[in-house]
């Protein structure tokens, strides 16, 4: 089994490319998937995926970041980065599953929202700063859960939930670690001494009640099959749609509410 130590090594298994992506995780959680493209403004962003899953007997709309494992791929993907219509695309499907009743699953694995100049040229910060908004007022349950990477706003576009939880070698914070060392110490050579002062791991933030629960990969770490976790999400996406079956839409927000009022 792999002996974790300290913060930095969780950072660099949380962006090991051989973790499992968010597509990988559909496939091993929901019995099928439709995908769903475009944002209806201008086009399709190939770092957010989503669509309609079927868990059992319930359909859920799905959304997540989505990184690749190639050049290739990674180019398509732009590194797990979404663009203003990757949010905007996302907020589409989430007001979608609100007319018809769907829960929302979203995974979360980006290193931050793209910064290009093209991206703030078709309105980056408006599109975050409206799915915030949107995401808190949205009358069916959301759970999100932070598969690998969770970095910045562009994490948090798709973080306003009822229930955050993150793998156990996942990060979650407000900038990477070697964005606060170049910041606090103008080094960035420090990242890994960062990543202790900035707690940023799954148990950090569990204790810190930023996170509602965490999920072992410990079977995962020692033989990279993620099967196990992608067992336990199934699992506990289940209990979290029969927690939420019978809760009115009103209260389903005010619950929501009232998890990031209490922070």
């Amino acid at each position: 089994m792999i002996n974790i130590k300290n913060a930095w090594e969780r950072v660099q298994l949380a962006r090991d490319p051989a973790r499992a992506y968010t597509l990988d995780y559909i496939s091993m959680v929901f019995d099928e998937f439709l995908e769903l493209h475009g944002d209806r403004y201008f086009g399709d962003d190939g770092a957010v995926i989503g669509g309609i899953a079927l868990l059992d007997d319930t359909y859920v709309t799905v959304i997540g970041h989505q990184k690749g494992r190639n050049i290739r791929q990674n180019i398509k993907r732009n590194f797990g980065m979404a663009s203003p219509e990757g949010y905007r695309k996302g907020l589409r499907l989430m007001k979608q599953a609100e007319k018809f009743g769907r829960p929302i699953v979203c995974f979360i694995d980006t290193p931050g929202a793209f910064c290009g100049i093209e991206a703030e040229e078709r309105g980056q910060g408006e599109a975050i700063a409206n799915i915030l908004y949107e995401m808190s007022d949205i009358k069916v349950p959301i759970l999100s859960i932070i598969i690998g990477e969770g970095g910045s706003g562009g994490a948090l576009a798709f973080g306003v939930a009822n229930e955050v939880w993150m793998l156990e070698n996942s990060i979650y914070s407000i900038l990477s670690p070697e964005g606060f060392a170049s910041i606090l110490w103008k080094d960035s050579t420090r990242a890994s001494e960062a990543a202790e002062i900035m707690k940023i791991t799954a148990q950090d933030l569990l204790e810190s009640g930023i996170v509602d629960k965490t999920i072992s990969e410990s079977e995962s770490s020692e033989t990279g099959d993620y099967s196990d976790v992608g067992n336990q999400l199934k699992i506990g996406i289940r209990d979290f749609i029969k927690k939420y079956k019978n809760i009115s839409a009103d209260k389903i927000t005010e619950e929501r509410y009232e998890r990031f009022r209490k922070m």
